[in-house]
């Protein structure tokens, strides 16, 4: 997932932020408005896959816990 040009969870939910900041103050032209509206969904996603793989490893931390016998109880519903 990480890579350098890949920002972390922490920095694409500030720049996400950001950019519904910005949506909301408005006075912006539509092109401005619509390029903000489009790297606030690749940021939305981008988000959503990190804490897609933290809720996988944390299911998978926790079942290694519990041990072999409680593999079928999943800690989260994934949607």
């Amino acid at each position: 997932m990480a890579d350098e040009k890949t920002p972390s969870y922490e920095q694409a939910r500030e720049e996400l932020t950001e950019v519904v900041r910005r949506l909301e103050a408005g006075g912006l032209t539509l092109e401005e408005s619509i390029q903000l509206w489009e790297r606030g969904e690749r940021l939305a996603a981008l988000c959503e896959e990190w804490l897609q793989g933290a809720r996988v490893k944390l299911a998978a931390a926790m079942a290694q816990r519990r041990g072999p016998d409680a593999a079928g109880d999943a800690p989260f519903q994934t949607f």
